[in-house]
């Protein structure tokens, strides 16, 4: 039976609920006290809390608002977690900074609808107060609720008449909210659940979009088009008849024809992994020859046996150059360093942290991700299980560690493999360390660090191929936003777990370039060109079948495809300036004692240093200067 407009319906209700507003007045922590209620408004089913001088007022005020296009505010109950302009980045916002204080001086109430409600925490503290803390599917923690005359269990008895309410395995306390009847709610720390045919789809993936990726979708609106695409930027319609001026005006960008000959493409074959470690140790324990050890590490990867201490040169723990005695010394050093800053977070306690909104939403972050991160492994899977306490602790010491960028969705993807691997809570830590400083940015809020890596790899897969870049770009699709979750964890999700370990240590040699994770991206993309252009998809249906390519592709021809097409790049002798920067292989001209360029000029320069570039590209795989294409392995 519909429900009336204007028509609502009171399920439950509870008074002597204090709201927890982390100000301060006369130097005494400011509470409110108020109802919470479960309410039924026009057939939508929320979670409200009022103070208690609106009592009998029909409608609530709203703690949450958005700007609207015309820069004016407009009300937004219904999404508590909104973040403009292609939010991809999940992030904890002081509450102070997001939350609006009325002219009257006292908070607003808040309603949540059901569907929005993520989790919610209860912590009991002395003197028999219980509160509870309620998290959006945002991510963004609620004030803190007290209830001062208990009744939280009696809250979540009602609610589960409208909602699944699970248990967390590492936090018996916290209980993660999934639709009624759900299949997610019999399966603690399956993927958030996303409904293909939701009209919400794009809120949600402005809030959670790692997440929202996880799954196959099919509804995508126009929110995605041109998301990535820099409004001057050289990707535009091929039958946008400004695209070439544009092009022109944008500074830095440089478009890219099909009139550069690549020449063909290299056939490669890997090599075996690294399987003795000792041969390069002299006999206080030096490593004799790191370049050498990395190229047999990107030709092969490392055998699971030698993993746990190449890692640790690989992403920094250890220095190249220490000896058995200094990295005897490291450890000790790093160790104490480690649980300082891990007594730092655990000292804090519950009653502390209801007043430190930035710590308490790193922490929500974390659990919820926890709870979904490779549950499939037997490391990480079933409850009351030691790896996932690792996990969760480990990046709430990181929050400590690097506190202004604290956690972000998908770091917890990056932690899991290391810690696997180490089984060391110390090792993994500072591993995890390594990794971060190598995509940090990709973390960044601002994502700028992003939006430039998907122009980088739109101007490599244009210089590759063409006629997919024009028919990408027919289809909206030329800004590759559906590649986001690639970069961002760097395949994560898209390899089985043994085949990431074997991928990302082939990654972390920098070999042949910083860059490789393009150069993967664009041997991915080729491999479907055929699907793409030949089953005639559309944005949504482009979309859709790339993120169906998770734990589909085979990582050994990805590889093979991703150096053949460096090697075929770095022989071309018209390779474009901007092409060879993403490459590492540009080199700015030589210039006189004036200051000015050599006569020979930028084109002969060019010419010469592609082959040089050719030449750099066999050297650092292995292979002398004189050899050409396709390479062999010894």
């Amino acid at each position: 039976m519909e429900s009336k407009p204007g028509s609502h319906k009171l399920i439950f209700e509870k008074e002597g609920v204090y709201l927890h507003t982390n100000t301060k007045r006369n130097n005494q922590d400011t509470t409110i006290p108020g109802f919470i209620r479960i309410v039924e408004r026009e057939g939508v089913t929320a979670l409200e809390w009022s103070p208690l001088e609106d009592q009998g007022k029909s409608t609530p005020a709203v703690m949450y608002s958005k700007k609207d296009e015309n820069g004016g505010e407009e009300v937004a109950n219904f999404d508590p977690g909104y973040e403009p302009d292609w939010a991809v980045i999940s992030t904890v916002k002081r509450e102070h900074d997001r939350v609006p204080v009325p002219e009257t001086g006292h908070w607003g109430a808040f309603s949540l609808p059901m569907s929005e409600l993520y989790s919610l925490r209860r912590a009991r503290f002395a003197l028999g107060r219980n509160f509870l803390v309620v998290t959006s599917r945002g991510g963004h923690p609620l004030p803190a609720l007290h209830f001062h005359r208990g009744g939280t269990q009696e809250l979540l008895r009602a609610l589960r008449h409208h909602i699944s309410l699970v248990p967390s395995p590492v936090d018996g306390r916290l209980y993660l909210a999934y639709p009624k009847d759900s299949s997610a709610a019999s399966q603690v720390g399956d993927e958030q659940m996303f409904d293909d045919n939701s009209p919400d789809i794009v809120a949600r993936f402005m809030q959670d979009p790692y997440a929202t990726t996880l799954g196959g979708f099919s509804k995508v609106t126009n929110f995605f088009r041109g998301a990535l695409r820099h409004p001057d930027s050289a990707m535009r319609h091929p039958h946008d008849s400004n695209s070439h001026h544009a092009a022109d005006d944008e500074p830095g960008f440089e478009l890219i024809t099909p009139g550069a000959e690549l020449g063909p493409r290299p056939d490669v074959i890997r090599g075996p992994p690294l399987d003795n470690w000792e041969q390069f140790l002299d006999a206080e324990g030096r490593v004799t020859d790191p370049d050498r050890v990395k190229q047999l590490v990107f030709r092969g990867g490392i055998v699971p046996s030698l993993r746990k201490e190449v890692w640790k040169f690989l992403l920094g723990f250890y220095p190249w150059s220490s000896t058995f005695k200094e990295r005897e010394d490291i450890v000790r050093v790093k160790t104490d360093e480690y649980f300082r800053m891990k007594v730092q977070w655990k000292s804090v306690s519950e009653e502390q942290e209801m007043r430190n909104s930035l710590l308490r939403g790193y922490r929500s972050l974390i659990e919820r991700d926890v709870n979904r991160t490779d549950r499939q492994n037997t490391f990480f899977s079933g409850n009351d299980n030691p790896g996932l306490v690792l996990l969760h602790d480990v990046l709430m010491t990181y929050c400590m560690y690097n506190f202004d960028l604290g956690y972000v969705q998908g770091m917890s993807d990056l932690l899991s493999p290391l810690l696997f691997v180490t089984q060391n809570e110390v090792e993994s830590f500072w591993c995890l360390t390594g990794f971060m400083d190598m995509v940090h940015q990709n973390f960044e809020e601002s994502q700028e660090a992003m939006k430039h890596q998907l122009l980088q790899l739109s101007l490599l897969l244009r210089a590759l191929d063409p006629e997919l870049c024009d028919y990408l770009d027919s289809q909206d699709s030329g800004s590759l936003c559906f590649c986001f979750r690639w970069l961002l964890i760097w395949f994560k999700r898209e390899f089985s777990f043994e085949d990431i370990l074997s991928l990302w240590e082939v990654m972390w040699t920098q070999l042949p370039c910083s860059n490789f994770h393009l150069l993967m991206a664009c041997s991915i993309l080729e491999s479907q060109k055929g699907e793409l252009i030949g089953s005639n998809h559309d944005f949504n249906t482009i979309l859709k079948h790339i993120n169906e390519l998770s734990m589909k592709l085979d990582l050994h021809s990805v590889l093979c495809g991703a150096e053949a097409i460096y090697l075929q790049l770095a022989s071309c002798k018209e390779l474009p300036v901007k092409v060879q920067e993403v490459l590492g292989l540009y080199v700015p001209p030589s210039s006189d004692e004036n200051g000015s360029v050599s006569q020979s000029g930028e084109t002969d320069w060019l010419l010469s240093q592609s082959e040089a570039g050719a030449s750099a590209a066999h050297q650092s795989c292995g292979y002398s200067a004189a050899q050409r294409p396709p390479p062999t392995y010894p």
